[in-house]
């Protein structure tokens, strides 16, 4: 059934995010809850108010919205109406070879800018196979927003997918595979969310946002930091989940999805503790003892056992999967996420972390998947705190919380190094570690090259000029 909702949300700010400094605390916490590591923001972000007082401001409807193109012109894609903006201080964008299309704040995505009132998180993207319409899938405290961006520089907010839980906290995670979406939350109670993707083209913009029912939920577990989907094979991995009814440790609970509205326990991951992301792919890399195998790279941070790693595991046999390494890094912290590169020996990964110094990106060689080998270690040229990265062609893009949208050349990750080659600053006030502030995840494969950049202060649509870099 469609519902036609009016986009009235809370424009509001903590004290705290006024002043746009840098935030401390314990880059390992645990949640008092459990005895499993989660994200190092759960400190920072249980010191928030759930809802902070303010003024209620409505977005504009479709139809008003002004044109948000700013492109990117001696360092600056600017909009001057966010100059004095409470939280963005400035509309001008700090950048460097990327354009900005059109930007949606939370407030325009039924949520706010204070904790609890339906901030940024994660982000995904699908394109309609039949109509090759491209939508973006963000995470959101409340939900999952659904933007269609057929006109990238006139986004519309087209449907609002309501959270299954009976709390909104930040952590939500959303990955796509045969037309559905499947989404998890930290958040009490929600489960795994089954959204049927071809539902989408049936939506008229007229009643946007249009509020919609999952097609499906899994509750074999309750709630999940993260969630991977091998598409070659159709298993989906819930990674630090808890409230398992399978026994599952907080490491992967795997769970089959190739018939989507019908997803059904696989198995348990126990050889390792805590895995925060993983990616999981069917190995046609150097190592040739596991070609064809399914293989999982994780980001495990287990500082009370065997500290942050790198865990590589083959999970082919879902009666017998097996740990083939766990490998440590230097001057460790948060091991958080990373990415498989095509061709499957160099791995990139990430540690968030507000301490560590230098900030920047580990690099590994896999060719050997049992005897991995750190070869490599970028440091970034701005300092705020990592967070996702993922490949596309050439190119690694990381959004890094405050510095925005890196992206990163690959040709020479061979010898243990990258080279900046792009950007787009999400947060002007600053560049510190921190959490609270920028880009938590984006979304490059888009085949008209918009990348989809998302996190607490709402949606940024960008094209990088990367043809011009080459």
């Amino acid at each position: 059934m469609r519902l036609r909702t009016s986009l009235v949300s809370v424009l509001v700010v903590a004290m705290t995010l006024v002043g746009g400094t840098s935030l401390a605390h314990d880059d390992d916490g645990e949640d008092s809850k459990h005895d499993t590591p989660i994200d190092p923001k759960a400190d920072w972000e249980a010191q928030q108010p759930a809802v902070a007082p303010g003024t209620n401001n409505s977005a504009p409807t479709w139809s008003e919205r002004p044109d948000r193109f700013a492109p990117c012109v001696q360092g600056v894609a600017y909009l001057p109406e966010f100059d004095g903006h409470p939280v963005l201080g400035s509309g001008a964008f700090p950048c460097d070879g990327v354009d900005l299309l059109s930007y949606l704040p939370p407030n325009e995505l039924l949520g706010g800018f204070a904790t609890g009132t339906g901030r940024g998180s994660d982000v995904w993207g699908w394109t309609d196979p039949q109509t090759g319409v491209e939508y973006v899938l963000a995470g959101n405290e409340n939900g999952t927003a659904i933007v269609d961006i057929s006109d990238p520089k006139r986004p519309v907010f087209l449907a609002h997918l309501p959270t299954s839980a009976t709390n909104n906290l930040i952590w939500r995670d959303i990955k796509v595979y045969a037309d559905h979406a499947f989404i998890v939350a930290e958040s009490a109670g929600h489960g795994m969310q089954v959204l049927d993707l071809n539902r989408l083209r049936e939506l008229d913009a007229a009643d946007a946002p249009v509020i919609l029912d999952a097609d499906a939920r899994y509750t074999g577990f309750l709630r999940a930091h993260n969630i991977a989907i091998n598409e070659d094979t159709g298993f989906a991995f819930a990674l630090g989940q808890r409230d398992d009814s399978q026994g599952c440790s907080s490491s992967m609970h795997i769970i089959d999805i190739r018939d989507p509205k019908n997803p059904t326990f696989a198995g348990c991951f126990d050889a390792d503790d805590y895995v925060h992301d993983a990616h999981c792919v069917v190995y046609d890399g150097p190592d040739t003892r596991f070609t064809g195998r399914e293989i999982c790279v994780n980001a495990s941070p287990n500082p009370g056992t065997t500290g942050n790693t790198v865990v590589i595991a083959d999970v082919t046999d879902k009666d017998n999967m097996v740990m083939l390494a766990n490998v440590p890094y230097p001057n460790s912290g948060f091991s958080h996420q990373g990415w498989l590169l095509d061709g499957h020996r160099y791995y990139l990964h990430n540690t968030e972390s507000t301490t560590r110094v230098p900030q920047g990106v580990d690099i590994f060689d896999l060719a050997d998947l049992t005897n991995p080998q750190h070869i490599g270690f970028f440091e970034n040229p701005a300092q705020s705190t990592q967070h996702n990265l993922y490949q596309k062609n050439r190119y690694a893009y990381q959004s890094n919380y405050s510095s925005g949208l890196r992206i990163y050349d690959t040709r020479n990750v061979a010898a243990g190094e990258l080279s900046e080659v792009a950007y787009f600053d999400v947060y002007p006030p600053n560049d510190n570690p921190g959490f609270g502030f920028g880009t938590w995840s984006n979304y490059p494969w888009f085949k008209s090259g918009v990348v989809a950049v998302h996190g607490y202060q709402g949606l940024f649509l960008v094209k990088p000029r990367l043809g011009e870099r080459n």
